[in-house]
């Protein structure tokens, strides 16, 4: 769109929500599932997804526009690159993200103008509850959760073992650590590091089970708590990715100020977060803040924010490692001061 009149660049940014609700709808239908084993018209996938051939037919040329999916002189359609990542049992498969953004999330993005007059989340207004307690009392919705961060996050697993050296960590603790994914590839990396998962409950049930298939239960303990209240000691590092950015500051800095009582005085905290750029540089991260807030009410932070936050939890940050992705390893001392 670069170099467009300006009307039609604003009229194509204002159209995004017809390419999320289009892929959502492909993902509901399992179109790159059905067409795994070649190309296929519309006529044939019509019976399979139980929809009407002339609409799915006008469905898929949409997506095909765009380059997802590709239609054929023969009115085939076939996957294409980015069709292979709606494929649900895939590597790196964005099948789950697919249907978490066009369903519950797309509905708290229509109550964004409530999150900026208020500063509230806009997903606790429409139901009722906070995201991570709703996900817990609906269980299919918190393992389509689970899928969708495993799934997106991926690369930024594989970006952070790149960048950042944890070589030094005998055993490392991940705070928030979910289905134990982030924890699993970095303990399989670094084959003399033991390592603490530590999440709620229900939660870390999940990862026990995730642990155990993977051949590192020996490796690592499971602690089920809140991080609110307090986090386990006994890490030399403590680690929490995408767990900051998901709480406003009253609430990010008690869960460091527990991070900071669990410590002797040496380890290092690593949050793993995206770093809002400044200026008007372009950056993901602007985007996601506005994600944070309408969905659990957190934020992103600059870099200066990150400094004060740390420092109110008595820590001193000592470098911003950035990653190929949009995620910084930011990293932390317990304060001397």
């Amino acid at each position: 769109m670069a170099g467009s009149p300006p009307q039609d660049q604003l009229a194509h940014l204002m159209a995004g929500y017809w390419y999320t609700q289009a892929i959502y709808v492909a993902a509901q239908l399992r179109l790159a599932d059905l067409l795994t084993d070649g190309p296929k018209a519309a006529d044939e996938l019509a019976p399979a997804t139980g929809t009407s051939a002339r609409p799915l037919y006008r469905l898929l040329r949409a997506l095909a526009s765009v380059e997802i999916f590709a239609e054929d002189s023969q009115r085939r359609f076939s996957l294409t690159p980015l069709a292979e990542c709606l494929r649900s049992e895939v590597p790196g498969s964005l099948w789950s993200m697919a249907i978490l953004r066009g369903g519950l999330q797309y509905e708290a993005w229509g109550q964004l103008l409530h999150s900026v007059q208020t500063g509230q989340s806009a997903f606790e207004k429409l139901h009722g509850l906070p995201i991570f307690e709703y996900f817990q009392q609906h269980a299919e919705d918190g393992k389509l959760f689970d899928a969708a961060m495993t799934g997106v996050h991926g690369r930024e697993t594989a970006a952070m073992l790149d960048a950042y050296d944890f070589s030094d960590i005998g055993t490392l603790a991940d705070i928030g650590g979910g289905n134990g994914s982030v924890l699993t590839a970095i303990l399989q990396k670094y084959p003399a590091m033991q390592g603490i998962l530590f999440d709620l409950p229900g939660v870390v049930e999940r990862a026990r089970a995730n642990l155990e298939a993977s051949g590192l239960s020996d490796r690592c303990r499971v602690v089920g708590g809140n991080f609110f209240e307090a986090v386990p000691p006994g890490a030399d590092a403590y680690l929490m990715r995408h767990i900051i950015h998901d709480w406003d500051d009253e609430k990010s800095l008690t869960i460091l100020r527990n991070c900071r009582k669990a410590m002797g005085g040496a380890e290092k905290l690593l949050v793993v977060e995206g770093v809002v750029l400044p200026d008007n540089q372009p950056s993901i991260s602007k985007f996601f803040d506005l994600a944070m807030m309408v969905l659990p009410g957190g934020m992103e932070r600059t870099e200066d924010e990150y400094r004060r936050l740390s420092e109110a939890a008595g820590f001193r940050l000592t470098r911003i490692v950035p990653t190929k992705t949009w995620i910084s390893v930011i990293e932390g001392e317990v304060s001397s001061a």
